[in-house]
């Protein structure tokens, strides 16, 4: 198939794309590469709707960049990035390609990104695709991050290519259609400090304003505004993450958006037995992105963001690394309060005393000491279920809720909004992975895709997505699949 054969045509899409108006150093034009055949797996309708967009439009070609819809700007994003603690001068999208942007039904903009549409200029020698595996898991797993409510990507479509791509084995291609408030990055912001940009920093600073914070624009240090916003945006969301059981898997610059949003479902994974430290990702091998060391590593990644703000927070630059240094070092300030907050909710409290701390610390002690299933144990706790687990720690919890303004049923009412029944259980996300990739057998995706998208909610018949692993299933690896 020629590049010739992608058309300016299809459904109606009023795009507005901002970020390709920017300078050009921050971002190259490119086309997708074509496939031969393509064919749908999901269109995400209510996202569809919530763009703006016709679902009924969103056609196979459409969803692997056979088919350029009128008005989108198709470009690869500039960045850099430190991967695992090593800085990366450039990497960039090598596998994704941004379509354009779009203002949605309640005014936010929002991107839509083609990811394994095929090599960009920063492909460094990679084939640009994505294997089929880790569509369905990004797809699935995003999606249930969204039902649990923690800010994330979302996938709008998925597709097959009909082509192979090959990684450790020879696996199916796939492309999925990402949707986010932007994929502006720590890593992009130190694409150009590395290069000693100001200009083309100066206009990021005053687009992400703009776009993210515009209750910054006119302040007397944006900068600064910046810095502290993105802080207390990812301080929010790894909270959220820990309170869920969410590892990451791979927290480097080029992974953390500036948006606050959960951004590329690569090695991620949910915990099972609750345990700081532990790793799924096979690429992890020292640790460093275990589920404890989530938000330090937050504050590091975020003194990276600080270091290329330095030129813009005061003109001597002793003064603006005091600055810088003054409010990175309050980062886990900032943090416990977001962790605090929600793990009062976690156990029933909307009230707050000193110990309350101490009564977390001890509940999670206890789920370690035992190996209890962190989900599940807070969802039992929560439908007033006593697990023997705790059963020391339980006449503490139990006093401190009847000090608690609120009655036994809205507490116990409060938790189970807030500690969910289903979660992307691992074990469960390879037997859909396997079904998909070895039968072209998409039931369980679908099946499991419904039960999630409701994750506070007991479902009849939907026991079997509660449980955790056999034994035997431990321990779980992930793999970035790129």
């Amino acid at each position: 198939m020629a590049m010739t054969d992608l058309h300016q045509t299809g459904p109606a899409i009023a795009f507005d794309n901002s970020y390709a108006r920017l300078p050009g150093a921050m971002h190259v034009d490119v086309l997708p590469t074509p496939v031969e055949a393509p064919a749908l797996i999901k269109v995400n309708a209510a996202l569809a709707h919530e763009l703006g967009i016709d679902p009924a439009g969103l056609t196979p070609e459409m969803a692997v960049g056979n088919l350029i819809p009128a008005g989108a700007a198709p470009i690869a994003q500039a960045y850099a990035g430190h991967q695992f603690g090593n800085f990366v001068p450039q990497l960039g999208d090598g596998r994704a390609i941004l379509l354009g942007e779009v203002l949605d039904r309640q005014g936010r903009r929002r991107d839509i990104q083609l990811k394994g549409a095929g090599p960009t200029p920063f492909s460094r020698r990679g084939d640009g695709r994505a294997a089929l595996g880790p569509v369905l898991r990004e797809y699935l797993v995003s999606e249930a991050m969204h039902a649990l409510g923690i800010p994330t990507t979302r996938a709008l479509m998925a597709a097959t290519t009909g082509e192979k791509v090959y990684r450790e084995a020879v696996l199916p291609g796939a492309v999925l259609t990402r949707v986010a408030s932007s994929h502006i990055r720590v890593g992009t912001f130190q694409f150009f400090a590395v290069r000693r940009d100001q200009e083309s920093l100066a206009a990021l600073i005053g687009h992400v304003i703009a776009r993210h914070y515009p209750q910054l624009s006119g302040t007397e240090n944006p900068a600064l505004g910046l810095l502290d916003h993105v802080m207390d945006a990812q301080a929010a969301l790894v909270a959220r993450w820990v309170q869920v059981g969410f590892i990451h898997g791979v927290m480097n610059t080029d992974n953390m958006s500036v948006a606050g949003e959960t951004i590329d479902y690569g090695p991620c994974a949910f915990m099972d037995a609750y345990d700081p430290a532990t790793v799924f990702s096979s690429i992890d091998s020292y640790g460093r992105y275990a589920y404890a060391n989530q938000p330090p590593i937050a504050q590091w990644n975020l003194a990276r963001l600080a270091e290329t703000l330095l030129g813009f927070l005061h003109e001597s630059r002793e003064e603006a690394v005091r600055i810088a240094t003054e409010r990175i070092e309050g980062f886990p300030a900032i943090y416990a309060r977001h962790w605090l907050a929600g793990f009062r909710s976690k156990i029933g409290l909307v009230s707050a005393e000193d110990g309350d701390l101490d009564l977390i610390q001890a509940l999670l002690d206890a789920m370690q000491m035992a190996r209890a299933d962190f989900t599940l144990t807070l969802r039992t706790l929560s439908n007033g279920q006593e697990p023997a687990a705790l059963a020391d720690w339980l006449p503490a919890w139990r006093a401190r809720l009847a000090r608690d303004p609120q009655g036994p049923e809205e507490q116990l009412a409060l938790m189970r909004s807030v500690n969910p029944a289903y979660i992307p259980r691992n074990h469960r996300v390879e037997e859909m992975i396997g079904a998909a990739v070895e039968r072209q057998d998409y039931a369980p995706f679908e099946a499991m895709l419904r039960v999630l998208m409701t994750p506070y909610q007991e479902q009849p018949g939907a026991e079997g997505y509660a449980e955790p692993p056999d034994e035997t299933d431990r321990p779980y690896r992930t793999f970035c699949g790129t």
